[in-house]
């Protein structure tokens, strides 16, 4: 389709590029001209979530480069990176709605060519939670986000809140290597209902989708109960009660610190409530601030 030809920019569209020295002499030019450039890493199958945080980019830099790459380091073998969906055409048409200038859409053996044999050992924030659960997980991020640092020479990136352990993770990675990028959290965008905006939503039967805010849902009460004065232990105890109700099964419900995500270890700390849970064959998660 020509909305997908490489190095074009359709009629109203962004740029597309699949090749890093594409997309270098690209960035250069916008160098040249004296602009500021946004990043907003994404897997694809994008929805208005991901759309608020091109928004936002483009309230920060004078351009703004969505990457699209479905990254397989980051999936176990058990999990779905075969049927994760790719929307790619459907993501263009979105990105130029909102007057994206730049999408980067590698492949695997342009991200990852012959004889790539870096990893990365994390620790700090990528401890428990996710990584109690998808231990493989957060060295595949790190190791495709840093690339994506790097490759683009972004001024900023966005990284939505609803993945929150990941933003932490992401935002520690950055300061560790001294990469000189800003990386600024854009707000979860939910649904009427409150349930937050995944990719991974369509999985769910309509049945399904039905019962998925019981996560917000317990997560907000248990917020109130710790203003309130109720301990953070039992107040998420609680949520996990309801949400096992629901007939979803728990991996964790957990208040955390909210900037180094260590377990709580004294009053007055700035407090985040995460939880993951499958229902039917769909993981979900989510997080909110007390």
């Amino acid at each position: 389709m020509a909305m997908r030809e490489r190095g074009v920019t359709g009629a109203g569209g962004p740029k597309i590029v699949g090749t890093l020295a594409d997309l270098r002499d690209t960035v250069a030019g916008y160098r040249r001209a004296g602009e500021t450039l946004a990043l907003v890493p994404t897997m694809g199958a994008l929805h208005a979530g991901h759309i608020a945080l091109v928004q936002q980019a483009q309230a920060l830099a004078d351009r703004v480069v969505v990457s699209i790459f479905v990254n397989p380091t980051q999936f176990a073998p058990t999990e779905d990176f075969g049927r994760y969906p790719r929307t790619f055409d459907d993501d263009v048409a979105k990105l130029a709605a909102v007057g994206c200038d730049l999408v980067w859409e590698p492949d695997a053996a342009e991200m990852y060519p012959p004889g790539f044999s870096t990893s990365m050992a994390l620790t700090g924030p990528a401890l428990g939670l996710e990584t109690d659960f998808r231990p493989h997980f957060f060295s595949g991020v790190a190791i495709v986000v840093s690339k994506l640092f790097l490759q683009t020479g972004a001024d900023h990136a966005l990284f939505g809140e609803k993945d929150y352990q990941q933003l932490r993770v992401v935002t520690q990675m950055a300061a560790d290597l001294n990469i000189p990028v800003r990386v600024v959290p854009g707000a979860t965008v939910r649904e009427a209902d409150g349930l937050a905006l995944s990719s991974r939503n369509r999985y769910l039967s309509p049945e399904e989708r039905a019962t998925a805010p019981v996560i917000h849902r317990a997560l907000t009460a248990a917020a109130d109960a710790i203003r309130a004065g109720t301990a953070p232990d039992a107040a998420m105890a609680d949520a996990g009660a309801t949400v096992t109700r629901a007939g979803l099964k728990v991996d964790y419900m957990a208040a955390r610190n909210a900037l180094t995500l260590a377990p709580l270890a004294a009053s007055g700390e700035p407090v985040r409530l995460l939880a993951a849970a499958w229902l039917g064959t769909t993981r979900l998660i989510d997080n909110i601030g007390v």
